[in-house]
């Protein structure tokens, strides 16, 4: 089968142009699921002051996380018995319905409901996207597309806190407040892809008479949304409050119940039981699961040490962080270009996952105060290059490694895990950071008063009364602590001697956390050897071989 010509489900043939022009649409759709995720990082302090709610701040964040997470199964399944086309058309539909509520909203309650809409949108985005692409790609080439939109997601979830940060920085554009546009932005854009799916991707109708396992979606939102909560919320709530401990217990049901009824529905299961049985499909979920922690735990840390010890504002962090499109683009591209010539995909996570541990280990082991801009600029490269080495040949194994009617299950499957872990790894790494870094300035503000060049800088009456300085004579006051240090935007502005044991403190807790995400990119490593040596096979062997075991 020729590049030029890949294979439409029902045996009809696309040209190349109309593969490319659908592509266009689904890119689109991923770019503005991935940007979301990230756009509002940057833009949230602005939004929350302007709309009154700082203490609010948060659950515009988790509430997309929450309903993008939990959808992504249920579009994956619902697009395998209604047809992807019908489902990837409603949830651009209702990601713009979200996207304009949240930019008209007026509170921070109103938000919070808005950037939930946005999520029911976002869970279909990503994965009906790679599920279309393995609908309309002849095997052997699908490695190469799904390449280009690995790199999509990559870019665009590191674009997202450089273009929120531009918005919320313009007090008006248009007649909106700037930060307005950090959501308006998806409708132009949004509807680009809405008229090219719309008019060029004709897959043929499908309607598999199935009965659709509601209790198991109403097991999984029960499993999930209490420990997403408790991920977001545990640093401010406390990770042995009456409030943590409940979200562990409810998730603790949640998941037993859903074991439960997915065991008991079969077939027609949400995720059915039986993919686990393969041992690519299973391998290949809990290393999309680990290498999202370590992925969205990189991509927390890196724009925290630009900004918390190197004192760059949040866009220049976020444009220091292009070096991590850079490897993210090489290795998927690569990947992708190797796998559709070669067949063989295992090598790739092995690779990956091998740089990925290495670019931890370095981080860990060399960033500090005085370390130069160039370092953390080499390592988001490594990172960006493990990544891409990883998320496009382990969706493309859960791909093969299930029957074609499960296509969906499969991609979507890939795509939660890898949300899950990147929700587990942003949270519990910046609670590390946060944790540590409070105990590491404690020490290292001791250690420094006990010197006589501390003691003369502090007791100097002109550093006393200087303005930028008070915000820092208060922290003094009131000690190293989590509550402390949750603004910290007087750091870089305040006497450089003065807050040099708190921005090596913080540097010291972001080597340890990276450290410890060393010690999980690792175990994949290791896990990821025991992923089956298989090559790509023309579809019908693939149907053939890929039936899981029971």
């Amino acid at each position: 089968m020729s590049n030029s010509a890949p294979v439409r489900a029902a045996g009809e043939v696309l040209t190349h142009r109309q593969t490319l022009t659908v592509m266009v649409g689904l890119m689109l759709g991923m770019f503005l699921s991935s940007l979301d995720q990230t756009i509002v990082s940057t833009s949230i302090y602005t939004i929350a002051n302007d709309l009154d709610g700082l203490s609010l701040q948060a659950w515009a964040t988790t509430a997309y996380l929450i309903t993008s997470t939990v959808s992504t199964p249920l579009y994956g399944k619902l697009s395998d018995i209604f047809g992807r086309r019908p489902l990837y058309l409603a949830a651009i539909l209702i990601f713009l319905a979200g996207s304009l509520y949240a930019g008209s909203v007026h509170s921070m309650t109103e938000l919070a409901i808005a950037r939930g809409v946005q999520g029911l949108g976002a869970g279909g985005l990503l994965a009906l996207a790679l599920t279309i692409i393995g609908d309309i790609v002849a095997l052997k080439d699908r490695a190469k597309y799904q390449g280009y939109f690995m790199s999509v997601f990559g870019i665009s979830s590191v674009l997202g806190p450089v273009i929120g940060g531009a918005f919320a920085g313009a007090s008006n554009i248009l007649g909106f407040d700037g930060w307005r546009w950090v959501f308006f932005i998806n409708l132009p854009i949004g509807l680009a892809a809405l008229i090219v799916v719309f008019l060029f991707l004709h897959l043929p109708a499908r309607h598999v008479k199935q009965k659709i396992d509601y209790w198991g979606a109403a097991a999984i939102t029960l499993a999930i949304v209490p420990l997403l909560l408790v991920a977001e919320q545990g640093r401010v709530w406390g990770w042995t409050s009456g409030g943590s401990w409940l979200c562990y217990g409810l998730g603790l049901v949640g998941i037993a119940a859903f074991i439960f009824i997915e065991k008991r529905a079969g077939d027609y299961a949400l995720i059915p039981l039986r993919l686990f049985g393969n041992a690519t499909f299973g391998l290949s979920s809990l290393l999309n699961f680990i290498i999202g922690i370590g992925m969205f735990g990189a991509i927390a840390m890196l724009p925290m040490y630009l900004q918390l010890v190197k004192g760059l504002t949040p866009t220049e962090a976020g444009l220091m962080m292009i070096t991590f499109t850079v490897g993210i683009l090489f290795g998927s591209i690569t990947a992708g270009r190797t796998i559709s010539s070669s067949g063989i995909y295992r090598i790739f996570p092995i690779l990956g996952t091998f740089v990925l541990a290495g670019a931890a280990v370095v981080m860990g082991l060399v960033l500090g105060v005085d370390t130069g801009l160039w370092v953390p600029g080499l390592i988001a490269v490594f990172f960006g290059v493990g990544l891409g080495f990883c998320m496009q040949p382990l969706t493309l194994a859960m791909q093969v490694s299930v029957p074609p009617k499960d296509m969906g299950v499969g991609t979507s499957t890939a795509a939660f895990f890898r949300s899950m872990g990147g929700a587990v790894g942003t949270a519990v790494f910046i609670s590390m950071l946060f944790s540590l870094a409070a105990d590491k300035i404690a020490d290292g503000m001791k250690t420094a008063a006990a010197t006589p060049e501390y003691q003369a800088v502090l007791k100097d009456p002109a550093v006393a009364s200087d303005p930028a300085n008070a915000k820092l004579f208060d922290f003094f006051k009131n000690g190293a602590s989590n509550d402390s240090l949750n603004d910290t935007s007087w750091l870089h502005a305040a006497n450089s001697t003065l807050t040099r044991p708190i921005t090596e403190g913080f540097a010291q807790a972001i080597d340890t956390v990276m450290l410890t995400a060393a010690g999980l990119m690792v175990l994949a490593f290791l896990i990821s050897f025991a992923l089956p040596n298989k090559k790509l096979t023309d579809p019908k062997s693939a149907a053939k071989d890929s039936v899981p075991a029971h």
